[in-house]
């Protein structure tokens, strides 16, 4: 058991735990004031995650060194940050048409705790290093342990077992000089606090955390080849807007009509990535299917193998 006296002067040394005596007047200013409070101090989520930009450049590139062997991103977390990784892992497979297994999140307690706080779940460490042996890590895989405070039990569990396991560790935390830190190949540490409402971390530290997940997963993809150009040209149409969105993509990246755009996709089941090397190249569908294989799935590259050109922007 943690000794409380000691948990409480450890929390001390925290900027997520600070209390900032600038927001010591929040419960008395007005409506716009408050609103305008949190907007200008939410600009300090951004800086953080600049600041750490070379951290994660290098967690991007690892990440990316294994999906390229069949490796998966894992995200795993407790409270606030468990959720956030879920949440970023379930957005990658309807945008970029990704296997739904590729980016994973698990959060401490399992599925109950999306939606409501499981006690205890956090400092069970023993049950974050079961949570990657259940998905079975491997050497291919790159786990991310994500905590606003840096020392989360449940994490640094996960990130150990990964390390044993031979897969990247990655650790995002809220705090300069977190422990979790040293269990971790890469160490981002995105300091975004103190909070306006002291210790509230699903505010600018959660922030943080959501914009580095969505640069580490984002970035992948785009490496992967399912961005062309800022286009996102493996989109998966299962909607009426997304249908329409993925004309629009077509259109975009070869400045044909909307009926040509609509054919091409029609001749192509719906891929928006086959539906643009159809119209952009005028090759046939079978043979941009084979560029597009030969490719690894990279467009621009399986269109200079056609004999396109696809120099210049595809928003052009």
């Amino acid at each position: 058991m943690t000794d409380r006296a000691e948990l409480r002067s450890t929390l001390e040394t925290f900027a997520t735990e600070r209390i900032d005596p600038r927001f010591a007047d929040l419960d008395r200013l007005d409506t716009r004031a408050q609103v305008r409070l949190m907007a200008e101090h939410g600009h300090r989520a951004v800086d953080a995650v600049a600041e750490a930009g070379e951290s994660i450049a290098r967690a991007v590139d690892g990440i990316v060194e294994r999906m390229r062997q069949g490796g998966r991103l894992i995200y795993i977390g407790a409270g606030s940050p468990g959720r956030i990784g879920v949440l970023d892992a379930s957005e990658i497979p309807p945008t970029f048409g990704a296997d739904p297994d590729l980016v994973v999140g698990v959060i401490a307690g399992g599925e109950r705790a999306l939606r409501s706080a499981v006690e205890n779940a956090e400092d069970d460490g023993p049950a974050g290093a079961a949570a990657l042996a259940e998905l079975e890590v491997g050497p291919l895989d790159s786990v991310v342990g994500i905590s606003a405070s840096g020392r989360t039990p449940y994490v640094i569990g996960a990130l150990r077992a990964a390390r044993d396991r031979g897969a990247l560790a990655i650790a995002l935390a809220g705090n300069r000089s977190a422990q979790m830190s040293a269990d971790a190949d890469i160490a981002i540490e995105a300091e975004a606090a103190p909070e306006i409402v002291a210790g509230s971390t699903r505010l600018n530290s959660g922030t943080a955390q959501k914009l580095v997940l969505n640069t580490l997963s984002t970035l992948a993809m785009v490496q992967l080849g399912k961005v062309y150009g800022n286009l996102m040209v493996d989109v998966r149409s299962t909607n009426d807007k997304l249908r329409a969105r993925a004309e629009r993509i077509v259109i975009a990246a070869t400045g044909c009509s909307p009926d040509e755009a609509a054919r091409a996709l029609a001749d192509a089941d719906g891929s928006v990535k086959l539906a643009i090397g159809i119209v952009a190249s005028g090759a046939d569908t079978p043979s941009v299917r084979e560029a597009l294989s030969a490719s690894g799935g990279h467009l621009r590259e399986a269109l200079e193998a056609l004999g396109s050109n696809p120099a210049s922007s595809p928003a052009e």
